[in-house]
């Protein structure tokens, strides 16, 4: 075998004394980027105006769309992360390239979530001239982070969840404002985007709660005393269920007595079926029908809540 050179770093600064060079430098020999990147570029030209600002570069893609690209030989900076997003903006581009010599871990963390976040490209590279014995130096650009089809499908999916979220926050947020109109028991209550919202029924671990799922909702009380509590809440359930027919027969009708075997809690339920909280035009028939069942249930039960020997 014969011999093996070892590839040696070399400070930019040797190569290129200022970013005014590099960028010269790169403008002649854009085609470097491809090898880097999952698009071509050509034609690019420097320091293009957007509005008050100027470029560093504008390149092409294959589709003769605008390509943002920012340099920064050294650390990554805000300054420049803002730069970026306001060239992008002002061109109308799509795409953005920041290059820089040492990218900090919250501006990757950044442009990962740019691009699960955006409809825009963003990639983030890293530059670092090397050599091979007495060779001329030359670039190593490495790409640090940019778009996939993995993180648009996450973005999508926190969209979504985001969306989800302030549609139930909305939902609990009206119900809880025509409960208070009837009952006091949830008047503390503040909405939120979780599932479910509750209050406590007077003994440590009990709560009655509004559930809502997307097709339906629920009245509950839980039943839960924390961790290793599984044989006391079996027994809580147990006793209040030697209680069922009376329970029932103030409720109005039958519940659904879920012991919940091989799990910590138990409930007593009451399943609502007109709709859930994507059901935004029934939402008032819902809410109305919640509220009527939690006060049944309240009723029906505190006598044998007050009982419970534990």
């Amino acid at each position: 075998m014969g011999e093996i050179s070892k590839l040696e770093r070399v400070p930019l600064k040797e190569v290129w004394k200022h970013e005014t060079e590099f960028t010269k430098w790169l403008e002649e020999n854009i085609e470097v980027l491809n090898d880097s990147l999952d698009i071509n570029l050509s034609s690019a030209e420097r320091e293009q105006s957007a509005g008050a600002f100027s470029v560093d570069l504008v390149a092409e893609d294959e589709a003769g769309e605008p390509v943002i690209i920012e340099i920064q030989l050294g650390k990554s900076d805000h300054d420049h992360l803002g730069k970026l997003l306001t060239y992008l903006t002002s061109l109308g581009a799509k795409t953005a390239i920041w290059i820089v010599a040492d990218p900090r871990s919250e501006h990757v963390r950044a442009i990962s979530w740019l691009n699960e976040s955006s409809s825009a490209s963003f990639y983030l590279l890293k530059v670092e001239a090397v050599r091979i014995g007495d060779s001329p130096p030359a670039p190593l650009i490495t790409l640090i982070v940019g778009p996939s089809e993995e993180s648009r499908k996450v973005g999508a999916k926190k969209k979504e969840l985001a969306e989800r979220d302030i549609l139930r926050y909305r939902f609990w947020e009206q119900l809880l404002e025509r409960a208070r109109e009837r009952t006091k028991l949830h008047a503390s209550i503040s909405p939120t985007h979780h599932s479910w919202i509750g209050t406590g029924a007077g003994r440590s671990g009990l709560a009655f709660n509004y559930v809502a799922r997307q097709q339906e909702t629920y009245v509950e009380l839980y039943i839960d005393r924390g961790k290793d509590s599984e044989k006391e809440n079996k027994t809580i359930f147990d006793q209040l269920m030697e209680h069922k027919k009376a329970i029932e027969a103030e409720f109005g009708g039958p519940l659904e007595w879920q012991r919940l075997e091989g799990r910590r809690a138990c409930r007593i339920r009451k399943t609502i079926s007109i709709g859930g909280y994507l059901d935004e035009d029934k939402w008032p028939k819902i809410h109305e029908a919640m509220i009527d069942a939690m006060i049944r249930l309240e009723k029906a039960l505190k006598p044998y809540i007050r009982k419970l020997k534990i």
